[in-house]
């Protein structure tokens, strides 16, 4: 699996901007690392009891918390922060962005759902 070389937040932006021993780099937005977060208060413990994320449009990342050398952990500003987040994680998000970005925008709509906080 590949290493991240560099890891920068952008609290302007709410961007996490990541690059890999591959090549590979990645923008990443603050909302979507937040409605994908690999916690199980978001994911549950199984597929059923996953939690659609609503109302995350402006989230953004307070701080990273590395943890060891494998993964890192984000602080969100909406208090959110039990989700920690291993280098291949990472770049699966960043990998399978569209695909992932286009079914949580499906999964908003089927359930009525908005990005916007104040909906």
């Amino acid at each position: 699996m590949p290493k991240p070389l560099e890891l920068n937040l952008n609290r302007a932006t709410r961007e996490l901007h990541i690059s890999f021993d591959d090549g590979a780099s990645f923008s990443l937005s603050c909302e979507y690392l937040r409605v994908y977060s690999p916690s199980a208060e978001v994911r549950g413990h199984n597929p059923e009891h996953a939690v659609l994320q609503t109302g995350k449009r402006e989230v953004n990342i307070e701080r990273l918390e590395p943890v060891g050398n494998y993964a890192v952990k984000p602080v969100f500003d909406d208090g959110h922060d039990t989700g920690i987040y291993a280098w291949d994680t990472l770049y699966a998000l960043g990998r399978d962005y569209e695909h992932n970005w286009q079914n949580y925008l499906d999964r908003l709509e089927a359930a009525g759902a908005s990005r916007e906080p104040d909906a």
